[in-house]
């Protein structure tokens, strides 16, 4: 009798220690805090997840394959199957080959893109999918702004027309984040030209804490002028390891060492997180 007693309360005990664990872990994941920008670890490609103070999600590209899902377990709660928006920089592999498994796999509100497709089976694929789910499309515009919760939103810096017909880089969708103070410059694969035409459209509205540094590092973006214009505290550099492409270029690092930019790669870091209170950047 004895014994039964002990291991009933034993039982009991182990009951309580679970539902106590599992309360913590529930309240640890829906506490509200900053704003956040992760920059996911998925090889030679772009993907970054935005989560708002009120769970608002917004996913930047999808990387080149699968290893977006990988990443995307690890920063959103398992219970959680749903993405706010979508956007597509551009349609080239690195950047939505990952993206026909996202929407596959999470409710999306709406799909952000260019407007230049490819002829690539995984944007025939991507494409597909939208068309199946019915997900919303909206072809981005200079001006458009995607309001989030506390006063951030995401505003379209380019492209301002439609780029039928250009080339899928300079038609990458540049985008800023902003929140109170603090922003975040978004620019896909957007080469030096279009760089200078940011510029010329307005300088000071590029100025940002932290740059996604254009194509990778690569020397076909990442001007000396538009580091200048940016001038940002940090910039993420996505990037695969010992990639055939050498990216990041040297003097690309070099330029922005000599503007004092705090230089932080996934290649090197893994994922790169970053959170805002409205007042200041801080990496995680």
């Amino acid at each position: 009798m004895n014994s039964f007693i002990k291991n009933h309360r034993l039982y009991i005990l182990a009951i309580l220690l679970l539902a106590t664990v599992f309360t913590g872990y529930v309240v640890y994941v829906e506490r509200p805090c900053d704003l956040t920008v992760s920059f996911l670890d998925v090889g030679q490609g772009d993907a970054i997840l935005i989560e708002t103070s009120q769970h608002q999600q917004i996913l930047i590209d999808g990387g080149p394959g699968k290893a977006v899902l990988r990443e995307l377990s690890k920063e959103m709660p398992f219970y959680d199957r749903s993405i706010d928006a979508v956007i597509a920089t551009h349609s080239d592999a690195d950047h939505i080959g990952g993206l026909p498994d996202v929407l596959s796999n999470y409710n999306v509100g709406f799909v952000m893109e260019s407007g230049v497709g490819s002829d690539s089976s995984i944007y025939k694929e991507f494409e597909k999918i939208i068309g199946e789910k019915n997900i919303k499309k909206i072809l981005a515009r200079r001006g458009m702004q995607i309001e989030l919760s506390d006063g951030a939103y995401l505003l379209i810096l380019f492209p301002d027309r439609d780029m039928t017909g250009s080339d899928t880089n300079d038609a990458s969708i540049v985008a800023k984040l902003v929140y109170g103070n603090t922003s975040f410059l978004f620019t896909g694969d957007s080469p030096t030209k279009i760089e200078k035409y940011l510029i010329s459209l307005d300088s000071g509205g590029l100025d940002s804490d932290v740059l996604k540094a254009g194509h990778h590092g690569s020397k076909t973006s990442n001007s000396q002028e538009y580091i200048a214009a940016v001038s940002p505290e940090y910039t993420v550099i996505s990037v695969g390891k010992d990639n055939k492409y050498g990216h990041p270029n040297q003097e690309v690092l070099d330029t922005f060492k000599n503007f004092g930019s705090q230089i932080l790669r996934t290649d090197l870091f893994g994922t790169i997180t970053m959170s805002s209170d409205g007042t200041g950047v801080v990496l995680k």
